[in-house]
């Protein structure tokens, strides 16, 4: 087991109706929130009004700011620092799902340092030293940014999707409704079990690593999410599913997965990469090219592989490389039942060669970086398994 840090500072208030608290919770933080929501259905389902009213009871002054997109653009937080800055806001509140909560993050960061550009602060070319404390009304279990010490945006100038990871990221608390949930289409539904599965997988395949704990919690987790996942993409209001996997979502992506390992996160990049060109989904991203990721690198980490088979997907098979393969097959046929793309072409996109080389040297910073904790990968590797995702 690897030396490791694990941070995890979030209040999180959990259960029915917890909305109606966040005016107590957030007088903690400060006096003058800023309200980052998407495309408004945060307003017509009530939520906003249930939020605003409990923060006015609690004398905190807000002001909203919607439009926040599913791929957060750096051009819609640049804004967003503007209009938090116009106000005098001393704390962000991200209203939603990731998209939302990853835009209050990086607005926090632009409000802290309006001397700085924000994507140099994103980029890591000046240094993030202060931010402003965030908050989060969640609304979708998914992207985990609730209580991670990451966030995402896309810079639409240069095509390029990258993110950040900083203690500044880390919500300070977080409000998590799972009633919310019911009312969401099938699609992000889905998309979000993908995600959270794979925040776990991201850090699950390293090999040579001997963490029985976290390999336990770990596995769990993507049995939980597995069942669970399933009922409520059938049954949303499935009130206690809809729990189990909220929670799993918040627990994916705490770094709780990752404690004596670390993390690897290369089929993030390959997403990514894919997401910025053809502004796909996140999740959907994902499980598109995890089939074809996994059958490239498996024999690299069999172990891996067969210890996931055996203990996820509960598979009987003595012989490593035939449990293996069973395991990736199940996977990749679980997300199909739950409506997942499992290849570029169900993404409906065709790239060509040139069009699948730009997105490798995309993934891989244009070919200055190896991907992947299982064996090296650089564009040209990179390249064949996008080919082989097709």
């Amino acid at each position: 087991m690897d030396n490791f840090k694990y941070y995890a500072p979030t209040e999180v208030i959990f259960g029915k109706d917890v909305e109606t608290q966040i005016g107590e919770t957030a007088r903690k933080v400060g006096k003058k929130a800023l309200l980052v929501y998407g495309k408004g259905s945060v307003i017509k389902s009530g939520l906003m009004d249930r939020v605003k009213k409990s923060l006015s009871e609690s004398g905190v002054e807000f002001l909203e700011f919607g439009g926040a997109k599913p791929n957060p653009t750096l051009a819609h937080a640049e804004e967003g620092v503007k209009t938090a800055l116009s106000f005098g806001a001393d704390m962000i509140i991200g209203i939603g799902g990731g998209s939302a909560i990853d835009t209050a993050k990086a607005i926090a960061h632009g409000s802290a340092n309006p001397d700085e550009k924000l994507w140099d602060l994103w980029t890591r070319k000046v240094p993030l030293t202060k931010s402003l404390p965030v908050g989060a009304v969640l609304t979708i279990a998914a992207a985990g940014s609730e209580m991670s010490d990451s966030a995402v945006l896309t810079n639409e100038e240069l095509g390029k999707k990258a993110g950040i990871n900083t203690d500044f990221n880390r919500c300070r608390f977080a409000i998590v409704n799972p009633a919310l949930g019911m009312t969401l289409p099938k699609n992000q539904i889905s998309a979000g079990v993908t995600d959270i599965m794979m925040h776990t997988m991201e850090r699950y395949f390293i090999p040579e690593s001997h963490c029985d704990m976290t390999d336990e919690i770990a596995e769990g987790l993507l049995r939980v999410v597995i069942k669970n996942g399933k009922i409520i993409v059938d049954n949303p209001s499935d009130y206690d599913a809809m729990c189990e996997v909220f929670w799993a979502s918040s627990l994916s992506h705490n770094n709780l997965t990752e404690c004596g390992r670390g993390k690897d996160f290369s089929v993030h990049k390959f997403g990514h990469a894919l997401s910025a060109k053809y502004d796909v989904t996140h999740g959907d991203s994902l499980s598109a090219v995890w089939g074809s990721w996994a059958k490239t690198l498996y024999k690299d980490a069999l172990p891996r592989f067969a210890r996931f088979a055996r203990k996820v997907w509960e598979i009987d098979e003595a012989d490593d490389e035939k449990a293996a393969v069973a395991g990736i097959d199940k996977t990749i046929k679980f997300f199909k039942s739950i409506g997942m793309p499992v290849s570029l072409s169900d993404l409906k996109i065709t790239p060509s060669d040139d069009d699948l080389k730009a997105l490798a040297m995309d993934a891989t910073m244009q070919d200055s970086v190896k991907l992947s904790r299982i064996r090296p990968i650089d564009a040209a590797a990179a390249f064949e398994i996008y080919k082989a995702a097709l």
